[in-house]
């Protein structure tokens, strides 16, 4: 396989220097600048003592500085763990404790030292140093961003030479979701990221002038590899602290955005919300990926003109693995399109064993943008990397033509009775009602039937609709052991998401764990 230069920001700089590479709060740097920013970067990095190969934790928000210490960390040698600045002080502290970092980078706007979960605040600190199992090194974003290059470091010490790595060097550990279980820590290399960023511009396409409007975190896999693909590509980011649907429409009408990636959540709220969204002439790709996006939805933005690309993808794939153009949208609704260059995807049974199109079976994964391993898991690693197929864990099917459509994580069939429901099949025949904005069905245990449904429905106006009227309205769509009962429906303000934003199925659960079924109730 080719082998991998490394340094991409070094020799981005000296092929464009001044060309756009970061759009941000009204700051423009182009990309000599942002080399001379990692320089400076590295600098106060080294005079911390981080050497090749150290760890180096990261709690940051999006900013230019945040992207510096991206390339700064890979000019080291070293490896950038970033971690998710909406988990508490006890979660961010497993994930430190688990990867031993040599150093630990702290934004100063995220008040100190890290986000804490919803409702909570922001951790101190020393909190955080507090539920440390060994002394930790700490300091701020902004110290280190002060350190000037010709400042002096240590006697006879330089800086690094842009270096020259071995295509299996890992970039970065990014942990999981954890959406159905504890977070794991994937190891994710410059060779997963560059071969990632080449087979999505065959899908996509690249262009001289492209404007890549980001709001994904930087924590995310999607987020970091926005930077690591603009940088390759040599293309503009247009960089925004997080999500606000305001913000994110004025970008797209004065910014030139060309392309922009999406959760579910986001382009749902951006074809709803009070003020209508313009989607101009220059937005050729809207990217959506992070969690299954129904074909409801993608109709709905093909009606108003946004040329959607649902993805299938995971942290373990750097991103996307398959990718349908919007053309292919209208054509074969609820596809996310066929494997990326390189890439290849079977369908599989509880065995292993390859299945024919149209079977549901499990999505396994190989490419070059694949994880080699987990970090410090190789129990897990074992289980999910056999022969260079990743067991993804996520149930599909692929049509005649090679289409992949996603049904569902394994962990949420529901099993009722002996018969399978997939909770997406019962999510979207409720959504069709008009008063539902969104809906999660999980599967309760239950002592006769093995499982039951039980649905948390968002209404578009509170109270427009009663329990009674949505199973009248399900009746004649779904078979009596995929319908809910009355009483495992509930109302909520707000689907409960995850700390990337995606739907907390677990979270769903503990909605109900007030009910405790009885055999008659059960009875169908």
């Amino acid at each position: 396989m080719l082998s991998v230069k490394k340094d991409w920001l070094r020799w981005r700089a000296l092929a464009t220097p001044g060309k756009e590479a970061v759009l941000s709060e009204g700051r423009t740097v182009s990309y000599g600048e942002l080399d001379r920013l990692a320089d400076r970067l590295a600098g106060g990095l080294a005079a911390h003592g981080i050497q090749p190969g150290d760890r180096v934790a990261a709690l940051m928000g999006n900013s230019v500085e945040a992207i510096v210490l991206i390339h700064s960390v890979a000019r080291m040698d070293a490896i950038l763990v970033p971690l998710n600045t909406r988990l508490t002080t006890t979660e961010i502290a497993r994930q430190v404790n688990q990867v031993e970092p040599a150093l630990l980078v702290v934004d100063e706007g995220l008040g100190g030292a890290g986000g804490g979960s919803r409702g909570h605040g922001p951790a101190p600190i020393a909190d955080i140093q507090s539920l440390m199992e060994k002394p930790l090194l700490s300091v701020s974003l902004t110290v280190l961003t002060e350190f000037k290059s010709s400042d002096r470091i240590d006697a006879g010490r330089k800086l690094p030479e842009p270096l020259q790595k071995k295509e299996e060097q890992v970039q970065s550990i990014v942990f999981t979701s954890g959406s159905t279980g504890t977070p794991k820590g994937v190891q994710l290399s410059f060779a997963n990221h560059f071969w990632s960023a080449t087979a999505s511009a065959f899908r996509l396409g690249v262009g001289p002038e492209d404007r890549w409007l980001s709001c994904m975190p930087l924590y995310h896999v999607s987020g970091m590899a926005v930077v690591f693909r603009s940088c390759l590509y040599g293309t503009a980011i247009v960089l925004q602290h997080r999500f606000e649907i305001e913000t994110f429409q004025r970008s797209l009408r004065e910014d030139g955005i060309t392309q922009t990636s999406l959760v579910p959540t986001m382009l749902h709220r951006l074809l709803h919300s009070s003020s209508t969204t313009e989607w101009p002439l220059s937005l050729r790709t809207v990217l959506i990926g992070g969690a299954a996006a129904t074909p409801e939805l993608m109709q709905t933005a093909l009606e108003a003109g946004v040329p959607v690309s649902p993805s299938y993808g995971l942290t373990e794939t750097a991103t996307q693995a398959a990718t349908a153009l919007p053309a292919n949208v209208k054509r074969k609704p609820g596809s996310v399109g066929r494997p990326l260059l390189f890439t290849e995807l079977r369908i599989a049974d509880a065995d292993g064993c390859p299945l024919p199109a149209e079977e549901i079976g499990e999505i396994l994964v190989r490419g070059p943008q694949v994880t080699t391993a987990y970090f410090r898991n190789p129990e897990e690693t074992k289980a999910s990397l056999r022969e260079g197929w990743l067991y993804t864990g996520d149930m599909g099917r692929l049509d005649d033509d090679g289409d992949l459509y996603v049904l569902q994580r394994r962990t949420d069939l529901i099993v009722s009775g002996g018969e399978n429901i997939f909770p997406v099949e019962v999510e979207s025949v409720l959504r069709e009602h008009p008063d539902v904005a969104d809906v999660c069905v999980v599967g309760l245990p239950d002592e006769e039937w093995g499982q039951r449904c039980a649905a948390a429905v968002q209404l578009h106006a509170e109270g427009s609709v009663s329990r009674d009227a949505l199973l009248a309205f399900i009746r004649g769509r779904l078979a009596g052991y995929k319908q809910p009962s009355a009483r495992h429906i509930r109302f909520v303000e707000a689907l409960p998401e995850t700390a990337s934003g995606k739907i907390s199925r677990r979270a769903v659960s503990s909605l109900f764990e007030d009910i405790s079924l009885t055999h008659k109730e059960c009875q169908q």
